[in-house]
Formats: structure tokens, sequence, C-alpha cells
């Protein structure tokens, strides 16, 4: 069945929007991580969030899943797709402009800057 939105926006937020999406974006941003490197980097994500994001964003082509090693246990890693890469100069945006108005409110922090969404569009540029 075909997905239907109203505009562009709801759209994109219809494939990077909630919690986590733009976090494990970040972090898969730096390099192709697995499972256990995602946790570590986001604890208070649940193992079943988590999968299901995973699963989400590999749906919808923004990541992809590569299995390595011969028998059990394999080795299961997680990077981004070209497509993925493109949502960079996206994320960075989004990102500043969060900055910025955290730093216009009082009772609002962001502990980590938009270096992360800054690497997946650096991959890009530079084929890597």
């Amino acid at each position: 069945m075909k997905q239907s939105y109203n505009n562009g926006v709801e759209a994109t937020l219809g494939v990077i929007g909630g919690k986590w999406k733009p976090q494990l974006l970040c972090h898969l941003g730096n390099r192709p991580q697995r499972t256990c490197d995602l946790r570590r980097e986001l604890p208070a994500i649940s193992q079943k969030v988590l999968t299901q994001q995973l699963r989400e964003l590999e749906s919808d082509g923004i990541i992809s899943r590569h299995i390595g090693g011969e028998r059990a246990p394999f080795k299961v890693t997680y990077d981004l797709t070209d497509l993925g890469r493109s949502l960079g100069q996206i994320l960075v945006q989004m990102s500043v402009w969060g900055e910025q108005r955290a730093s216009q409110v009082p009772d609002m922090e962001i502990t980590h800057d938009h270096g992360g969404f800054s690497n997946i569009g650096l991959k890009m540029d530079s084929g890597i």
C-alpha cells in the first residue's frame, strides 16, 4: 500500500523522526557499528527498541546490515547507505538549530554537538 504524506517534511520525519533514530544515525555517521557498540553509546535504549529502530532504518534504505563470519556467533554490523549519508546536511542543520535554541533557553542543555552528523556528510562527499 502506498504511503501518503502531506509534504516532504512529513515524509522525512516519517523516516528519521523519534527519539532514537537521529542518535543512531549520528553514531553510524562516525563508523559502521555493531549492536553492542550502539548499546554502549546509547545506554538508555532497550534492546527491543534498538532492534526495532535498526530494522525500520534498514527497511527504509537508510542503513545496511552486514553479516560476517563463517559460523555462529556471526558478526553483524550496521552502516549508512548512500541514501542515509544524504541525510547528513539535513541532520546538521536540525542540530545546529537545536543548539542555537538551547543557548537561548535557560533550562535547556545540549550535551553533544552536531559532530557525528557532520561526519555523515563528509563520508558521502569523500566517497568513503
